[in-house]
């Protein structure tokens, strides 16, 4: 082998080492010859010529953008200092590339002139209290306008909205008594549920005692009513018995009423020989007769 061929063989190596690229998953190689776009590299082992051929890397993956605070006039006129931030993916390494001059630099300007006309229509109260719906916004137009970058704008979110100095100092006084209003609010309420409920006690109070006198006294008008019917029982078993001792006595003054005229009319009695004179006159006259002692 002669020297000719031994420095063909070195060159032949150096052109080949030299062409050799490795494209990593999360890129994209796009190649040019000459200055012309021929293919786009996948992941793995490629091999270009050298100096004739190029390979420009597109990352793919999502990225991130950090849109710098800048001053906003909202609705209201007041200067609010705004911040956020841009997530987006390449999803066509060529059109990041040959459609725009730093798809980057590109979509951060126009991210900032976005936030400026979405927040300039609300005021400061709604551009705090509608953070969301300026994240959506945004993100609607900024995927629109990126569309010929080959660019997908995943999200944006917005990192602060902040009011001149003076103005949040104002909304702080005014959240503070917004504050102390619900607070004091609070205590009102409170107080309130503790009074009723010590009103409540009272009533229950009162009713219990109201309770325990009406027992008391229907307790006492039984026991009244007890004696009365005793006291009513007395005096009706007293007025029978007068009753029945008068009854007594009028027979005995009509049987001795009776055996006076009888004997006044000379009146003859037909006595049994056996019956005893004294009980007989007894009877007629009424009298229960002494019994006498046998001799």
């Amino acid at each position: 082998m002669n020297a000719i061929t031994v420095i063909i063989i070195i060159v032949a190596v150096i052109i080949f080492l030299l062409g050799i690229r490795i494209v990593r998953p999360v890129d994209r190689g796009l190649i040019e010859f000459l200055g012309k776009y021929v293919k786009t590299a996948n992941p793995g082992f490629s091999w270009i010529f050298p100096v004739l051929t190029r390979m420009i890397k597109v990352n793919i993956t999502e990225q991130m953008v950090d849109i710098e605070p800048q001053t906003v006039i909202t609705q209201d006129k007041l200067n609010a200092i705004v911040d956020a931030v841009v997530y987006y993916q390449i999803k066509d390494p060529m059109k990041s590339v040959y459609n725009v001059d730093n798809h980057r630099h590109q979509l951060t300007s126009l991210a900032r002139t976005t936030l400026r006309s979405v927040i300039g229509k609300m005021t400061l109260t709604e551009a705090n209290e509608n953070r969301d719906d300026i994240n959506t916004k945004v993100e609607a137009v900024l995927d629109k306008e990126t569309d010929s970058y080959g660019v997908e704008v995943l999200r944006v979110e917005i990192q602060k909205i902040e009011p001149p100095m003076d103005v949040q100092d104002a909304m702080n006084k005014v959240v503070k008594a917004e504050q102390e209003k619900i607070a004091a609010r609070d205590i009102a309420t409170a107080l309130e549920t503790k009074a009723d409920g010590e009103r409540r006690a009272e009533v229950k109070r009162a009713e219990g005692i109201k309770q325990a006198l009406i027992l008391k006294a229907d307790g006492e008008a039984q026991a009244v009513k007890t004696v009365a019917d005793a006291k009513a029982l007395e005096i009706e078993l007293v007025n029978q018995s007068i009753i029945k001792n008068f009854k007594g006595d009028a027979q005995m003054y009509k049987k001795l009423e009776t055996a006076e005229k009888a004997m006044f009319r000379n009146a003859k009695f037909v006595i049994d020989s056996k019956s005893n004179l004294v009980n007989v006159m007894s009877d007629l006259a009424g009298v229960t007769p002494i019994p006498t002692k046998k001799k």
